[in-house]
């Protein structure tokens, strides 16, 4: 096919519209260069439950076989699952998913060995430069002792895995209900949750990557209405949400309202730390709320500021040694799961946090959450440097603010900040306000939302 790499290899990933943009023969391509850059004699590969996905993981394998790689294909799996099997067996992975993209859509999650991220930077260039060249030029002589394609069940391992990091023994009965929205949260729930405490109210665990119920991004609003209703019906502890290649988890309380992921970085954290002696360091993005630097200092720890992306958070985590890391974005990063994310993991320090004590989520999420947010906001900008420009020119003369240019722009003062940052592959802004209460952020909010729409 006539495939247009630039539009399908992103920053962290590959991910395109699937028979128009990518299929499985550049998918055989891919395989054949992820082995090449990576210089790996043995890979493992996972993928979830889109209709594209078991053809195209197959056809990489068979590229990366075909150079001499031995191939351990997970099946279906989380890409958390894909991470743990990259970790504990050591190896070079690939996770076919485009998380929560519609259903045409499909992608690869690449990692080096101990589930290293892949990124522009460390590696994917390279693999989307000799991709280019064998689209062109036909495909890469094979290797004189072609490498194996074996299958491997590693669901129950990873399981094991994970509970071995959260001492769930002694937890008091719980009612969850858990919307997979028809994604791997589906197949690995069940496994991980097995001899639980907990009764498990399973809202779209059939694995449908159509996505017949609702799109599996928990971040929207929209996408939580139903569990959000379940929980108040069945008079739940809390629900959880995941997204479609179940890495990140959304968490809602009893009453069915969110629970910002920034208070549930701000717990895990807390638990972290106390697991670790009171000592380490905690990453956060520069958008999650003031209230995780706040706790991470109040349980002994330090805290680490940096960029918004996975990559940003991952090379901080190695760089520093830190324990533990999280987004706004409700992705959750921990040292003892190879510096990768799992929702999975962090949603079992919740129901261990829940279950150890007996106050309601709502109370014990509320010493976590201390400010108000305004949540993302998206505005679609003709010049995105002169709105940035704009804002700083509008608060440069006032009394007690501080500037900071690590990702797009950060104003604050002692009561508020707000960071403005732009979209690398739109043509937008995305606002993310707080304050110490509601008025007050209301008014900052309206007011950089004026500038950068004006």
């Amino acid at each position: 096919m006539a495939a247009d790499l630039s539009q399908i290899v992103k920053a962290y990933d590959v991910r395109g519209v699937v028979p128009d943009q990518w299929d499985d023969s550049l998918a055989e391509l891919f395989g054949a260069a992820f082995v090449q850059v990576t210089a790996a004699d043995a890979i493992v590969t996972g993928h979830d439950m889109r209709p594209s996905s078991p053809g195209l993981s197959r056809a990489f394998a068979r590229g990366a076989a075909a150079q001499g790689a031995d191939v351990t294909e997970i099946g279906l799996c989380s890409t958390d699952q894909l991470y743990y099997a990259s970790g504990a067996l050591g190896l070079p992975g690939a996770m076919f998913t485009a998380s929560h993209n519609p259903a045409r859509y499909n992608g690869i999650k690449m990692c080096r060995a101990g589930a290293a991220p892949v990124g522009q930077d460390t590696g994917l260039a390279q693999i989307r430069e000799l991709a280019e060249r064998w689209l062109e030029s036909g495909a890469p002589q094979p290797a004189e002792r072609p490498g194996t394609v074996t299958g491997r069940d590693t669901l129950k391992d990873y399981a094991a895995h994970l509970r071995s990091l959260v001492d769930l023994a002694s937890i008091r009965p719980l009612k969850v209900v858990v919307d997979a929205g028809n994604g791997m949260g589906g197949h690995t729930v069940p496994t991980v949750f097995a001899g639980l405490p907990l009764t498990l109210v399973p809202m779209y665990f059939e694995l449908d990557g159509t996505f017949p119920n609702h799109e599996a991004n928990p971040l929207d609003p929209a996408n939580i209405v139903d569990l959000r209703q379940r929980v108040r019906a069945e008079g739940a502890d809390l629900g959880i949400a995941f997204d479609g290649d179940a890495d990140r988890c959304f968490v809602v309380d009893e009453h069915g309202d969110p629970v910002s992921p920034s208070a549930i970085t701000a717990l895990v954290a807390a638990r972290e730390l106390a697991r670790n002696g009171g000592q380490g360091t905690v990453i956060h993005n520069l958008i999650t709320s003031w209230s995780v630097p706040e706790v991470v200092k109040e349980h002994g720890g330090v805290p680490q500021r940096t960029r918004v992306g996975h990559s940003f958070i991952k090379a901080e985590m190695a760089r520093t040694g830190a324990i533990f890391g999280g987004e706004h974005s409700a992705h959750y990063y921990f040292k003892d799961f190879w510096n990768a994310d799992t929702g999975m993991l962090a949603a079992l320090h919740v129901l261990a946090a829940l279950g150890g004590q007996d106050a309601p989520l709502s109370a014990l999420v509320a010493q976590y959450d201390r400010y108000v947010g305004s949540g993302e906001i998206n505005s679609t900008v003709a010049d995105q440097k002169a709105r940035l420009a704009a804002i700083r020119a509008a608060y440069a003369s006032r009394e007690g603010v501080t500037f900071d240019d690590l990702d797009g722009l950060t104003v604050s003062t002692a009561d508020w900040w707000f960071n403005v940052r732009p979209s690398n592959t739109e043509p937008l802004l995305r606002l993310n306000a707080e304050a110490r209460d509601e008025a007050t952020m209301v008014r900052v909010r309206d007011e950089v939302l004026a500038i950068i729409r004006g």
